[in-house]
């Protein structure tokens, strides 16, 4: 999952990734009007084909979230769509924006925060694709709409690898601790019980006297 932003430009916000957590912090983070007053839809299909070619062919999808046409951009949306279908990407077009008019206290309000949006336009980029027109006018269908692409093209998790874990590092250090006993004890008590069971043991023997014993022991298995 990834986020591209666009209005004058098409910018990358979020790259390829399973955290969802992530991308979802920088949506958040995301400003209307942050890329530019028009909208590049053409530019924002040419971009996530960039990013989509590193991604297995059955899982190049698409969601275009606008509530306008598109006016700005280099790519026309129709030349990006073609684009995408060529190389197995569907697009998910979904036109934001309420009906025309809305019920107040006094009357029927005579707006239309859809006069922007192109729908058969969008329809086009979803035939193109092999995808799928959605029209979302209120959070309730936005949230359905997010339910179907659920079902239609589910996000692959990146499976969580549990190993468990154990601790060695107390064993080394344990017995660096008891060397480093041995040898304050040595220097500070040389007759000590401890020093006369290592001593009888060879244990505690000075290095050039194991250097000794390693140089005879090699001479022996030679013969």
């Amino acid at each position: 999952m990834g986020l591209i932003l666009f209005g004058s430009k098409a910018y990358l916000q979020a790259p390829l990734t399973f955290d969802r957590h992530t991308v979802r912090v920088w949506l958040d983070e995301a400003k209307i009007g942050i890329a530019g007053k028009n909208t590049a839809i053409g530019d924002a299909i040419g971009l996530a084909l960039k990013r989509l070619r590193q991604r297995p062919a059955q899982s190049r999808v698409l969601i275009l979230v606008t509530d306008g046409a598109n006016n700005g951009g280099e790519i026309a949306p129709i030349t990006a769509a073609r684009l995408a279908a060529e190389e197995g990407v569907k697009i998910y077009p979904i036109g934001i924006g309420a009906d025309p008019e809305q019920s107040a206290t006094l009357g029927v309000l005579g707006i239309n925060p859809s006069l922007d949006l192109d729908e058969p336009a969008l329809k086009e980029l979803a035939q193109v694709t092999g995808g799928r027109y959605f029209r979302a006018r209120d959070g309730q269908e936005l949230q359905a709409i997010k339910q179907t692409l659920d079902q239609l093209e589910p996000v692959a998790q990146q499976p969580t690898k549990a190993r468990p874990a154990q601790a060695l590092y107390h064993w080394p250090l344990a017995t660096a601790l008891l060397l480093s006993v041995l040898l304050v004890l040595r220097e500070r008590w040389p007759q000590n019980p401890l020093q006369r069971f290592f001593t009888q043991s060879n244990f505690l023997l000075p290095a050039h006297d194991w250097r000794q014993r390693l140089k005879r022991l090699r001479l022996r298995r030679r013969r």
